[in-house]
């Protein structure tokens, strides 16, 4: 087993120069991501309004007089340092994920590292379906039961109109972009987990009730505090967690039929010995 292994065995000073190599390169790539993103972050926050308008239209409510606000000189500047950063971070993803599996590779007997790749690859598309459910009917949906509080000027009411804030709005829509997509890794997590040993997709389905609860406690935790943004990450951790059990399967079964060949292949050469 041990010739399956790329790497010799390195001395601790070895290992960490090429931690600081791996570290260079990553903080290097998001530095130059954050500073292209920084310059294109008013086009970037206009996309992230995209959402807000369209709860707006859903709302039966004048696009052209919806409007963000900022209250502080700065508030603007660091929004779109945050911005800057949220997009340099995606941008710069690849090369950090890359960077990673480098320093983690020469570790890994190869049916490890061939095991890994799929993981490394579905991970950012799990967590880009989260972000994409978020960005085009998640927003959208909470800023409509958001808009749908605010009150028409009458007899005995004075109006009551929602201007949300530059800062609070970019925290709301990264706020749930990052809880989708971090829900979004429950498959490839279990998988994982699974394929080491540590579940079973027996334990999965008995514990489903438990994870039923789960789920709502967090989406409770993660969302704003109404009850269609705690239901609406609820509802998909949960389809998520009985899609985790099935591929928990998949892997059992995988793991089995690969038991089954190896112990054909020990007997074959047992019996070619024997002769």
């Amino acid at each position: 087993m041990s010739g399956d292994i790329e790497d010799k065995p390195q001395p601790l000073i070895e290992h960490l120069m090429e931690l600081r190599t791996r570290l260079m390169w990553s903080i290097g790539a998001f530095f130059v991501a954050f500073i292209a993103c920084f310059f294109f972050a008013k086009h970037l926050f206009n996309y992230l309004v995209i959402p807000y308008k369209t709860a707006v239209e859903w709302a039966h409510l004048d696009v052209e007089k919806a409007q963000l606000i900022y209250t502080a000189p700065q508030e603007f500047f660091f929004t779109q340092v945050k911005v800057a950063m949220f997009g340099g971070l995606v941008v710069a993803f690849p090369i950090i994920a890359a960077q990673v599996y480098k320093f983690v590779a020469p570790g890994l007997y190869k049916n490890e590292r061939q095991a890994f790749l799929p993981f490394l690859i579905a991970s950012p598309v799990l967590f880009l379906m989260g972000a994409a459910l978020v960005y085009f009917f998640f927003t959208p949906m909470v800023m409509w039961f958001f808009l749908s509080m605010q009150q028409a000027p009458g007899h005995d009411e004075v109006a009551i109109s929602l201007m949300p804030k530059v800062s609070e709005y970019l925290s709301l829509i990264m706020t749930l972009v990052f809880s989708f997509g971090l829900v979004f890794q429950l498959p490839v997590i279990t998988t994982l987990l699974a394929r080491v040993g540590l579940l079973t997709s027996q334990w999965l389905a008995e514990k489903r009730k438990f994870a039923i609860v789960l789920a709502f406690v967090v989406a409770a935790v993660l969302t704003p505090p109404d009850p269609m943004s705690q239901i609406g990450l609820a509802i998909p951790t949960i389809l998520l967690y009985e899609i985790s059990i099935h591929a928990a399967r998949l892997v059992e079964r995988q793991r089995a039929r690969q038991a089954v060949e190896k112990d054909t292949e020990s007997a074959d050469v047992a019996k070619t010995d024997s002769v």
